[in-house]
């Protein structure tokens, strides 16, 4: 007998909502998704899509409507430096060799969810 999956707590919920909602945003704006929630060891890339000669690495943050910070403020060094060092070593591994790609860029999907309204999406391209 299988037992079924624990439900994912409200936080995991909502990033996956959000991370949905960013990576149809990102599509909205003529990008091709690539990849969701791509694992570069013990790191993380929550979107990743191309846009014409650029990968484009996404972060996606998510916030309610009575968060004491925006979502785009809560994307600090640590998390920007994990951000680069995954992109390098994909560079290395992969993303050198693809004929036409010339640079990775790293963008930043907030998005809000307050429950009342439909979710608002501020992308910010080239963010860091």
């Amino acid at each position: 007998m299988s037992r079924e999956p624990a439900p994912l707590p409200f936080r995991a919920r909502r990033g996956a909502l959000a991370e949905r909602i960013a990576a149809s945003h990102v599509a909205d704006l003529g990008m091709t998704v690539l990849e969701r929630n791509l694992r570069v060891g013990h790191l993380e890339i929550d979107i990743l899509a191309q846009e014409g000669r650029s990968i484009v690495v996404v972060e996606v943050r998510c916030r309610g409507g009575g968060s004491w910070l925006r979502a785009l403020d809560t994307v600090g060094q640590v998390k920007r430096n994990r951000l680069r060092r995954a992109a390098a070593i994909l560079w290395a591994r992969h993303w050198r060799k693809l004929s036409g790609i010339e640079r990775v860029r790293f963008d930043v999907a907030a998005v809000e969810l307050d429950g009342l309204d439909a979710p608002n999406v501020e992308y910010v391209r080239a963010a860091f």
